[in-house]
């Protein structure tokens, strides 16, 4: 087969940096030289006649066949109706409310007042009880333990149940007796001081019919575990989660008191805490499944401190 020679005229270093040429032969035609240059122009010429130039987009070109049919690429979510299930790292629209709420109410900064009372510390400080962050873990690991931890708990848990079944007269008997539980003057303002701020801040920036009906039920003063499991009942939020977050919301109230108190650094405050969540962890279980009946302190020495606090010379705190 005779080759015939064409003349091209030389391309410039703006449009062809290098030039590809690759012989083909195919079935009914003479020839096919296909020239592929960095700028995407494909040369074919089917015969000495006549010749196609084409422009292509690089590294999506092809000669020997014309291209398919392009693939969809919008996400399988997009095409179907249906909401797409969660994964394993998704949390669903009720979860990531509860969750932001426990976090709000629970924190430090949520307005109930909580700096202002040391739950006895301060007396223990100074008769020196409390003296350094050993000392200072083993004093909160008994109240969390033995002593106010799991009584608050026991309350808040059985509040949260009688609140969520509707039973308004069990709930009332609930109030009144954990109310009465406070062993000293100073402790039961504590306690219902901060449960009052903590209802009235709730209601003020999430106002609830149901939480309204449940506080009128109410006949005694509200102390502050009770407010949380009323409140937490009331948004339909888990009790486990809202147990294990009271409960680190105390004992961090508590370190924050002792570490002005004795004094201590940030770094063994957050020692201390570390320390403590097996105690808290242990105690959230114990309140969960405990009845009423179980409900009792043997922190005596804590209790002392909260009495003899009243009649402390220096204060720094309310209680």
């Amino acid at each position: 087969m005779p080759v015939t020679a064409t003349r091209m005229r030389p391309a410039t270093p703006t449009t062809m940096q290098r030039t590809l040429i690759r012989p083909t032969i195919m079935p009914g035609m003479a020839m096919v030289i296909t020239m592929i240059t960095t700028t995407a122009t494909i040369i074919t010429m089917t015969s000495i006649a006549s010749m196609t130039i084409t422009t292509a987009i690089p590294m999506l070109m092809t000669t020997n066949k014309p291209p398919g049919k392009r693939q969809s690429v919008m996400p399988e979510a997009a095409r179907s109706s249906e909401a797409p299930a969660l994964g394993p790292t998704d949390i669903s629209e009720s979860e990531a409310a509860s969750l932001y709420r426990l976090m709000t109410w629970l924190s430090p900064s949520f307005p109930v007042g909580a700096f202002s009372y040391s739950s006895g510390l301060e007396w223990a400080v100074e008769a020196g009880d409390i003296t350094d962050a050993a000392s200072l873990r083993q004093w909160l690991a008994s109240m969390l333990v033995n002593g106010a931890g799991i009584c608050d708990g026991i309350f808040l848990a059985h509040a949260y149940r009688a609140a969520s079944s509707g039973d308004d007269a069990l709930l009332a008997d609930i109030v009144e007796l954990a109310s009465a539980f406070a062993p000293s003057r100073e402790r039961h303002l504590e306690t219902t001081a901060q449960g009052r701020a903590f209802i009235e801040i709730a209601r003020a920036a999430w106002h609830n019919a149901l939480l309204d009906r449940l506080i009128t039920s109410c006949k005694a003063a509200i102390v502050y575990p009770v407010a949380v499991g009323l409140v937490s009942a009331a948004h339909a939020i888990p009790l486990a989660p809202t147990l294990h977050a009271f409960l680190h919301a105390v004992t961090s109230n508590w370190i924050s008191a002792g570490a002005r108190l004795v004094p201590l650094g940030q770094t063994d405050s957050q020692r201390v805490l570390a320390q403590l969540e097996p105690d808290v962890a242990a105690t959230a279980k114990r309140a969960l499944v405990a009845s009423l009946d179980d409900l009792g302190s043997a922190t005596f020495r804590a209790d002392l401190a909260s009495m003899r606090h009243e009649t402390q010379y220096t204060r720094l705190f309310r209680s």
